[in-house]
C-alpha cells in the first residue's frame, strides 16, 4: 500500500465525515443560515474532489495488482461523494424553491400559486436533466474504470503468455544442446569402433600368418 495513498485517505475519510454532519445540520436550518451552511459544505466538497484527483493519481502510478485493489477503493469513495453532491444539490433546490416562493409573496402576484408551481415545475425537470446527466456520468465513468481494468487484466495474461513462451525456448535450447553433444558422443563411438575393427583385422591378420608359418615349419620337418 502506497504511503502517499493513505495520507490522501486519511484526510478524505476526515472531510468526508465532516460533510456528512454539517449536510445534516443545514437540513434543520433555515434563510441565510442555511445559506452560509451550504457554501461550507461547497468548499469542502472542493477539497474532497482534489484529494479524490490526487488519490487516483497516486493510484494508478503503482503496480497493477496494487493499484486494482485502490481504484476498487477509490470507486466507493467516489460513490459517496457523489451522494454528497447530490445531497448538497437538492439542498441548494429546496432553497432556490424556498426563495423564490419568498419573492413572488413579497411582490403580491395576483397569480402566487400558479407561478410558484410553475416555477417549481420548472425547478424539478432541471433537477431531473441533472440527475440524468449525473446518472450518465456515472454510467460513462464506470464503464470507463471496467474497461481499464480489462485492459490491465489482458496485460497481466500477455506478460505470463510471454514467460511461458520464453520458458519453451530456454527449454528447446537445452534440448538442442542435448543433441548436439550426443551426436558428438555418438560420432566419437563410431571412430572408435571403426579403429576397434581395423584393429582385431591387424590381430586376426597376425594371428593367421603366425599359424601359417607354424604349419610350414613343422610341415618341412
Amino acid at each position: 500500500m502506497s504511503t502517499v495513498f493513505e495520507g490522501f485517505e486519511r484526510q478524505y475519510c476526515e472531510i468526508s465525515a465532516n460533510l456528512s454532519r454539517k449536510c445534516t445540520s443545514a437540513s434543520h436550518l433555515e434563510g441565510e443560515q442555511k445559506k452560509q451552511k451550504i457554501s461550507e459544505v461547497k468548499a469542502e466538497l472542493e477539497d474532497a474532489e482534489a484529494l479524490i484527483r490526487k488519490m487516483d493519481l497516486e493510484a494508478r502510478s503503482l503496480q497493477p495488482n496494487v493499484k486494482a485493489m485502490l481504484l476498487a477503493k477509490l470507486r466507493e469513495y467516489k460513490s459517496d461523494l457523489n451522494n454528497l453532491k447530490s445531497e448538497v444539490k437538492r439542498m441548494t433546490s429546496a432553497n432556490a424553491n424556498q426563495a423564490a416562493r419568498d419573492e413572488l409573496l413579497e411582490a403580491g402576484m395576483a397569480d402566487t400559486k400558479m407561478v410558484a408551481a410553475d416555477q417549481r415545475g420548472r425547478l424539478l425537470m432541471s433537477t431531473e436533466r441533472l440527475n440524468t446527466s449525473s446518472d450518465r456520468i456515472k454510467e460513462s465513468r464506470r464503464t470507463m474504470l471496467e474497461t481499464e481494468e480489462l485492459g490491465v487484466s489482458i496485460l497481466q495474461d500477455l506478460h505470463g503468455q510471454r514467460q511461458s513462451l520464453l520458458h519453451a525456448h530456454d527449454t528447446l535450447h537445452g534440448v538442442d544442446d542435448s543433441i548436439g553433444r550426443s551426436r558428438k558422443i555418438l560420432t566419437a563411438m563410431s571412430r572408435r569402433m571403426d579403429r576397434n575393427k581395423y584393429l582385431i583385422g591387424s590381430i586376426i591378420t597376425v594371428l593367421v600368418i603366425v599359424i601359417i608359418l607354424i604349419l610350414y615349419f613343422k610341415l618341412r620337418h
